[in-house]
């Protein structure tokens, strides 16, 4: 039985995920445009997943009940680059890397669990700064990269960014947890909402609540991201001009 409309958007995701994964071929996009000509959404379309059509339909069918657009579609053009929502993406759990078990990373059941990249910047009291979140002082942090571990001091903490960069689509949120096996040592993994059409490698933030150094191993993993999908939002964190789009490194606090 062909599939339907409702079928394609709840696949939406599950596509997103195994793009990479199965390196399925691009044959055209679906363009979504605003009245003004503006493009609000594009999606690609793949052999072996869905008919433009299809798609076409259920966009049309979704997008009504936000605003008025028209929807397109253009065939495959060869000079465009297909960018993943993960990338690197791992299409399975990884527990294991050359022999040596590891705090596992790569698609989990229903989510997708994130590696902490080899660079720190550990949080130090030695200036005596304030901790203004409006003026942070850059000179309140060491950083730690190349060991392939960081320590975190006593009652302390430390910001560190992810192996993956993001791409979140336009009718996507995320929200992201630590991992168990951190949060059982007392180490608190915090990372705050991605949202809507924001990209970038995610800022982590590893707090050490107990009165003991504690450990952070590099290109493991460390949380897990879980996606939640609703109607293609009225403004996205890039139409904002959100602070910290494209972030690359270790980004401390904007204002």
């Amino acid at each position: 039985m062909e599939p339907t409309a409702s079928d394609y958007i709840e696949s939406i995701l599950l596509a997103d995920f195994e793009i990479e994964a199965r390196c399925t071929p691009e044959t055209g996009r679906v363009i979504i445009k605003d009245l003004e000509g503006a493009i609000i959404q594009t999606i690609p379309i793949y052999d072996g997943v869905f008919k433009a059509r299809r798609v076409m339909e259920a966009m049309r069918d979704t997008w009504s009940s936000v605003v008025p657009v028209t929807v397109d579609y253009v065939p495959y053009d060869s000079s465009y680059k297909f960018e993943p929502m993960i990338e690197p993406f791992h299409g399975e759990q990884i527990r294991e890397v050359d022999g040596e078990k590891v705090i596992s990373f790569g698609l989990s059941s229903y989510g997708y669990d994130i590696q902490c990249a080899d660079e720190f910047k550990v949080f130090t009291n030695i200036n005596s700064a304030i901790v203004d979140p409006k003026n942070f002082d850059p000179t309140s942090f060491v950083e730690v990269s190349g060991k392939g571990y960081c320590i975190i001091p006593p009652n302390s903490f430390a910001l560190a960014r992810t192996v993956e960069y993001f791409r979140i689509p336009r009718n996507i949120l995320t929200i992201c947890l630590g991992k168990s096996t951190y949060a059982r040592c007392g180490i608190i993994v915090n990372v705050t909402p991605f949202e809507p059409e924001w990209e970038g490698y995610v800022t982590l933030e590893f707090s050490n609540t107990t009165p003991l150094p504690a450990k952070i191993y590099a290109n493991e993993g460390v949380a897990q991201v879980v996606f939640l999908r609703g109607n293609p939002c009225r403004t996205s964190y890039k139409d904002r001009g959100g602070k910290y789009q494209g972030q690359t490194g270790v980004t401390t606090a904007r204002l």
